[in-house]
């Protein structure tokens, strides 16, 4: 399964992720006008848990902790999943899990233009999630950075 929180940008791009994975969930960010169909929040039931999916521009100011947790509420989800700051995140909060990918291109964003480029794979099992964040670093190795959280 493949989630995109938002401004997949093209139709082109949505059939890619087809080809990745036979389910694909992808909610409307704000360069998402190819598709009018796309919805603004999404509830998908993995395994044991309820995960909900925002893009991230309904979160003001963007990434609050609070305001999160109110989407959270409001879509009455186990886990939420957020994107539209670009930036990698993964945090506990209310006994809820948050995830942001980050811009698996590395997009910059007016607040932010040197994006790490990073997403998150994650393995459920029944309610046990183990979220791996992997980032671009930079420097002579370009390796990648990859972080672990259980929950």
């Amino acid at each position: 399964m493949v989630i995109i929180t938002g401004n997949c940008a093209c139709k082109e791009t949505y059939e890619y992720f087809k080809t990745v994975a036979p389910e694909v969930h992808c909610v409307k960010g704000e360069f998402d006008d190819w598709n009018k169909d796309l919805p603004e929040t999404e509830v998908i039931e993995v395994e044991d848990l309820k995960v909900g999916v925002i893009h991230g521009h309904q979160v003001v100011p963007w990434g609050d902790k609070d305001t999160l947790a109110m989407w959270q509420r409001k879509l009455d989800v186990d886990v939420l999943i957020s994107g539209h700051t670009h930036v990698n995140k993964t945090f506990e909060f209310d006994g809820h899990l948050f995830l942001n990918p980050g811009s698996i291109t590395g997009a910059y964003t007016p607040f932010e233009p040197d994006v790490t480029p990073s997403f998150v794979l994650m393995d459920v099992k029944e309610s046990t999630i183990s979220a791996f964040s992997y980032a671009h670093a930079a420097g002579a190795d370009q390796e990648m950075k990859i972080r672990k959280k259980v929950w």
